[in-house]
């Protein structure tokens, strides 16, 4: 998760240089947060943002672990229908959340007022660091599975080498690979674990790097017309999304302490956010040069790195995939459930 925000700040340093940004040509309505005199209570405020860290974290807890904990419930294995159908719908969240929340969202803080003409109107970074986060999460799914797939097969090769030279091993079925008369074949089913495994992991970088902004900017807000529906709109953002990520990581076959470690990441970030913005609420300011940039280009390689996993990690594995191409019936509901995700998540937009 550091090289993406090590990118970033390499691209925000090069920018702020480059162009000779600099906060003290801004103009004053831009140095500091903007304050509406007709909603704005700090104490309201506070305690709208404490009910949102707690109500936050028992969403995305439970979201994230409903289908983790699937196989205690017959219904929500992942070779079930019904599971296909509410991954399907989390997908469909997780497609909006990129197109209709944080693009959105990097086009007003790289276009804002408060930013000079010259680069930031005259080139739309939104776009292009979309789309460079979404050549780099291909790069980095297709180098995670060539490197996985290459030391699975490098083990395979040294731990049967003295049975294949002496011509005892004819065929052997070993993990993540097969031996079959001398020639050795990376198991497809390992492969497609790998893959589940990799994908689990980036798209939970997406949603992390999200997730802090987000949290970020609540938690420094001092308006309750804003923060009251945010907290709604989140809640139900949380649990949908963490159903998409938990099926991706129950897919991963990953242990007990792995499960953990990423199901505590995706709970505890936005509700971190959330916190870190409170204590920084009397020295950050959501309208000042340096925040706009940073806050735009993250949302804009986040936003790359949804769409991409939603797309083709997501969406297209699975339609592609043999269960939902033998039967028409399920991959017509399949699409639906992804149309009612996306939609609920678009309508949440006119609050968040």
């Amino acid at each position: 998760m550091a090289l993406p925000t090590k990118f970033l700040v390499v691209i925000f340093f090069f920018a702020s240089h480059a162009f000779g940004l600099s906060e003290t040509n801004t103009p004053p309505q831009c140095s500091r947060s903007t304050i509406s005199t007709g909603c704005h209570n700090k104490s309201q405020a506070l305690e709208l943002k404490l009910i949102a860290i707690a109500s936050i974290l028992t969403t995305s807890v439970i979201g994230v672990c409903l289908p983790i904990f699937s196989r205690a419930v017959p219904a929500l294995k992942p070779d079930t229908d019904l599971f296909v159908l509410v991954k399907a719908f989390a997908s469909g969240v997780i497609l909006a959340t990129g197109y209709m929340h944080v693009m959105p969202d990097s086009f007003d803080d790289l276009r804002s007022e408060c930013l000079p003409e010259n680069p930031w109107k005259k080139f739309p970074f939104t776009t292009f660091v979309a789309m460079l986060s979404a050549i780099f999460t291909l790069m980095v799914d297709s180098y995670a599975m060539s490197y996985y797939r290459k030391r699975n097969l490098e083990c395979g090769v040294e731990s049967n080498m003295d049975a294949m030279s002496t011509g005892k091993l004819e065929s052997q079925t070993s993990g993540h690979f097969h031996v079959n008369n001398g020639e050795i074949r990376v198991d497809e089913n390992a492969s497609q674990l790998l893959r589940y495994r990799v994908v689990a992991q980036v798209l939970e970088l997406g949603i992390v790097v999200h997730s802090i902004v987000i949290g970020l900017s609540m938690g420094a807000s001092e308006n309750p017309c804003t923060i009251r529906p945010l907290v709604a709109a989140l809640c139900f953002h949380q649990l949908f999304e963490g159903m998409g990520l938990g099926g991706c990581i129950l897919q991963a076959e990953y242990g007990a302490k792995m499960k953990g470690i990423l199901v505590f990441f995706f709970s505890a970030t936005t509700p971190f956010g959330i916190a870190l913005g409170i204590g920084l609420s009397n020295v950050y300011s959501e309208n000042s040069p340096t925040a706009l940039i940073v806050v735009g280009l993250l949302n804009a390689s986040s936003a790359g790195l949804l769409n991409y996993m939603a797309l083709v990690d997501l969406l297209a594995s699975d339609f592609m995939g043999d269960k939902l191409q033998r039967s028409m019936k399920l991959q017509t509901s399949a699409y639906i459930a992804v149309l009612l995700g996306a939609g609920a998540m678009s309508v949440m937009a006119m609050w968040a």
